[in-house]
């Protein structure tokens, strides 16, 4: 008789990041499908996932917006701007539902760029968890950790971006 295997619940941090990979799904432009889960005590408050602000056009339907920014080293990145990422919609959404997010953790695929670390930072969450890390992720970290906030990652790996 073949022996059964148990099943094996996933950890809570496991549960959100999956559930954040499915709100991904949603998102609208394929440089980073990317989706959020802002929980607290065990539990989703609010979800948000990458694309162009509401009724305006997405790069899936009208390509992206590229700007090439220059770092203070000298290297150069492009980058989609016609997008809100989404831990700013996740954010956004949890203000325009009254939802309070004040010592919540959130749940992304990359490091928050540092625009979104600044508003995690501002909207009083305490945890980030990341499946990996970002290319350009080191000026987030010192920011966490200035901030007195807990950064995790599921991987070291860093997200690669196939039309950089």
């Amino acid at each position: 008789m073949a022996e059964e295997t148990k099943h094996q619940r996933p950890s809570w941090d496991e549960y959100f990041m999956e559930i954040a990979r499915t709100v991904a799904k949603r998102a609208t432009c394929d440089r980073g499908r990317s989706g959020c889960v802002i929980a607290r005590d065990k539990q989703i408050l609010v979800t948000g996932y990458v694309g162009a602000p509401k009724g305006l056009p997405h790069c899936d339907e009208v390509g992206h917006q590229m700007k090439t920014m220059i770092h203070e080293n000298g290297n150069q990145t492009q980058h989609c701007v016609r997008t809100t990422h989404a831990e700013q919609n996740a954010i956004v959404q949890a203000a325009k539902l009254g939802i309070a997010i004040n010592g919540a953790t959130l749940y992304c695929k990359m490091t928050p760029c540092s625009t979104c670390a600044k508003m995690i930072i501002n909207a009083g969450i305490k945890r980030v968890v990341c499946e990996k890390k970002y290319h350009a992720g080191q000026e987030s970290e010192e920011l966490f950790k200035l901030a007195d906030i807990e950064i995790d990652f599921f991987e070291d790996n860093i997200e690669q971006y196939e039309k950089q």
